[in-house]
């Protein structure tokens, strides 16, 4: 099919970095940086003496390059050390009434606040306030509350152990786990599943094991875009032979070839190298069809080779040593059709068979997975079968094998390490009152979607954000947006303005804060803090470059002052620990044992690796094995036959929330956003043609009458993508996905899999019948 020519729309046919990495990083210092020595931060990011990148949490290599940052780490920091200010003369110039029609990404692109502000809203303006001010009214409204669990505390994944450690010390001493934080809407259904197959929830892998491993799987993430400085470990398993088995439902660059900018050869000659060995392109939603496809083949060869006298396909001595369950698995396995199988995958059985074969054929394995697994209602059911699949040959808890799953923010992980949890446990609560002296609430809080059905229903009344842009990140903006509305308190920690800001309390409060980049000086000298990566390893961070404004508090100050200032009998030493936070790692490491000599262990280059008991083949789960659990069915959602399935994506200008700009370089878009991905076939199955203005609205039966969720007035791109899928960019097409649409288990909202149907948009002409 010839495609027709669009504005912001052309096919991309670079390799992954490469040229393109190297201009766009220029063009993103260019844009936001100041001249000059500011630029010298690139230098340090994830060196030994400098700063962690404030983007992904992929790992560092132990002997890292001068220049270990990629492209999109670098736009974070350009980002974050621009040289532009949101001053309060830039708010004394605009009302919010006027901010709120600006763009999100305009919004941003002000640049750095510089001062605390308070709503005021006769003016309809912030105002600028002093932080003693800020703070004693901040802890008067939190003290006004009937009920400390009228309130939730959010945590983005880019605060670190210490101000997260704070943070949750501060909210438990207040009275409640209130703690929604974005791993409830990222990889909670990992952190809820894994732990009742394996007994941690988290990956088993180091980046190590890359080293050893004989085959590699990439099932639903992209790591050209979130986590760009994979492509170099997947890069060096591919120069070995390594197969690497990429499953997913749109071709991504990333996952096809890569240009290393660190290689003189690629990128003098324009070369790149192949990663993926196989690509598939499953339906959305339908992995664990493909997993339990992969499941039954292996289960057909063991028979065979049993009955030709071999030794089987499965590690019985794994199986029979270290696990329970696999009975019911293998009645579930036996149960599940080809024709169910190949239905829900959107693949053939031949196809899953070359998988299930490949699996069957390597010794070490790694399985690595991102959201594209876990945001579905059944997130956590994909997440144990992944389990399942590398448990019955023994793939978990031995060199070069095991599960990786692929955190998105630099230090989500390590919030949850330290206490960030609307679930604690008994060891977390009784650590707390060993060492700090107060009896923390023990009943449970709410995650992400909880929280905002509180505030919707009027059962929580304020909302303190430590970073991050919750409105935008959650579903159902229409919902999320009212409820906020309606709180008596919103306090936003943050470094840049954002549109959560502009959704106002009866008191809105925004506490402008050092990034990680910046000198953190305190009482005793410039303090470091740490970061836990995606494979458990924990290291410092220490920022090197001057404030944005004087005016900056750290965030470890900030919630030490609020703590202050809203309990006035508080049994914590906050002054002590904000002097040096030397003395906050000696709280995190008096509340959990694994952090014993703590602060010895951070001086050490690269810091040092958490105990993984499963990587050790130490399941602490009930039954003290590894557990084979079963996932009834495989369709996500019923469906019908013009139905089609969207997944929400990032572009390649976009971090989360954060829009560095509006191009997404490899699918090949620039300028825009306003576009939907959709399979030739299903676009012309629909009598419509690439370019063509569309409308995409929920397939929901039940509802009577016209969709309210609708994405309006989005232009159609034909792209290589599973037939009966559709993608559109994140946070864009938020309005398609109920608030209640989620894991019933993680509670990590679907994202991923929402039936859709698109139809010509209702302002356009009806295109041509196809002939």
């Amino acid at each position: 099919m010839t495609k027709k020519k669009l504005e912001g729309i052309e096919d991309y046919q670079g390799a992954a970095a490469g040229w393109g990495a190297l201009r766009a990083v220029a063009d993103a210092v260019r844009g936001q940086m100041a001249a000059g020595k500011e630029t010298h931060g690139l230098l340090t990011m994830n060196q030994p003496h400098g700063f962690d990148c404030p983007g992904c949490a992929w790992p560092d290599p132990k002997h890292t390059s001068s220049f270990e940052f990629c492209e999109n780490g670098a736009k974070a920091v350009s980002w974050e050390t621009t040289a532009k200010r949101t001053t309060p003369e830039f708010f004394a110039s605009y009302t919010v009434s006027e901010l709120w029609n600006w763009q999100d990404f305009d919004l941003e692109n002000e640049g750095r606040l510089t001062h605390p502000m308070v709503y005021d809203r006769a003016t309809d303006r912030y105002l600028p306030i002093s932080w003693q001010d800020a703070m004693t009214q901040i802890g008067a409204a939190l003290r006004a509350l009937p009920d400390p669990n009228m309130a939730e505390f959010y945590t983005s994944g880019r605060a670190s152990n210490e101000a997260a450690f704070l943070y949750q010390l501060f909210v438990r001493e207040f009275g409640t786990n209130n703690f929604p934080d974005c791993s409830n809407m990222c990889h909670e259904a990992t952190s809820v599943g894994l732990p009742e197959s394996i007994g941690v929830g988290k990956g088993t892998v180091t980046l190590e094991d890359f080293d050893h491993s004989d085959c590699i799987f990439c099932i639903g993430h992209n790591p050209g875009t979130n986590h760009p400085r994979m492509l170099t470990t997947l890069r060096e398993a591919s120069k070995r032979g390594v197969p690497i088995i990429a499953i997913n439902p749109l071709r991504e660059r990333g996952l096809e070839r890569f240009t290393s900018p660190q290689s003189p050869v690629e990128m003098l000659t324009l070369d790149s190298t192949p990663i993926a060995s196989s690509y598939y392109l499953v339906k959305v939603g339908g992995d664990i069809a493909v997993l339990k496809g992969m499941m039954k083949t292996l289960l057909a060869l063991d028979a065979k080779s049993l009955a030709e006298g071999g030794p089987g396909a499965l590690d019985r001595e794994f199986i029979a040593a270290h696990t329970t369950g696999i009975e019911a698995l293998l009645a579930d396995i036996e149960a599940t059709s080809w024709d169910a199988i190949e239905e829900a995958a959107g693949l053939s059985r031949p196809e899953i068979e070359t998988i299930g074969n490949v699996y069957a054929n390597a010794n070490r394995v790694i399985i690595n997975y991102g959201m594209g697994i876990t945001q579905h209602r059944h997130g956590t059911g994909n997440v144990q079968q992944i389990a399942n699949l590398l448990m019955l040959r023994g793939n978990i808890g031995r060199e070069g094998a095991g599960v990786s799953p692929l955190r998105g923010h630099s230090n989500v992980q390590g919030d949850r390490t330290v206490g960030i949890t609307e679930i604690p446990n008994d060891a977390l609560l009784d650590g707390i009152t060993r060492v700090f002296g107060f009896e923390p609430p023990r009943a449970k809080g709410h995650n992400a979607v909880e929280a905002v059905e509180a505030i919707r229903d009027g059962r929580s009344k304020a909302l303190v954000c430590l970073g991050g842009n919750l409105a935008i990140a959650m579903p159902d903006p229409k919902a999320t947006f009212k409820a906020m509305r309606g709180l008596d308190l919103a306090v936003h920690i943050a470094t840049k303005l954002n549109r959560s800001h502009l959704l106002l309390a009866k008191q809105s409060f925004i506490l402008p804060c050092l990034g990680r980049t910046e000198i953190d000086m305190q009482a005793t000298g410039p303090q470091s803090v740490t970061v836990e990566d995606s494979m458990s390893m924990v290291h410092a961070s220490r920022g090197g470059l001057k404030p944005a404004s004087e005016h900056l508090k750290s965030e470890p100050a900030i919630i030490a002052e609020m703590a202050m200032a809203t309990l006035p009998n508080t049994k914590v030493q906050w002054s002590e620990m904000i002097a040096d936070y030397n003395r906050i790692r000696d709280g995190i490491e008096g509340v959990f044992p694994a952090f014993k000599d703590f602060n010895t262990l951070i001086l050490h280059p690269g810091g040092f690796r958490l105990r993984n008991a499963a990587s050790e083949r130490e399941w602490l789960t009930p039954t003290k094995k590894a557990n084979f659990l079963i996932y009834p069915g495989l369709e996500e959602d019923p469906s019908n036959a013009d139905t089609l399935t969207l997944t929400t994506i990032r572009s390649h200008d976009q971090y989360n929330t954060t829009l560095y700009g509006l191009n997404d370089r490899y699918r090949g878009i620039k300028g825009r956003r306003d576009v939907v991905f959709v399979n030739a076939q299903d676009l012309a199955k629909r009598g419509l043609s690439h370019g063509d203005v569309v409308d995409v609205s929920v397939d929901n039966p039940a509802e009577e009458g016209p969709s309210e969720r609708i994405l309006r007035g989005v232009t159609a791109v034909a792209y290589k993508i599973a037939e009966g899928s559709v993608a559109a960019y994140y946070p864009e097409a938020n309005v398609l996905v109920a608030l209640d649409n989620y894991d019933v288990k993680s509670g990590t909202p679907s994202y991923k899999s929402i039936p859709v149907q698109i139809r010509p948009a209702a302002d356009a002409p009806a295109p041509a019948k196809p002939s």
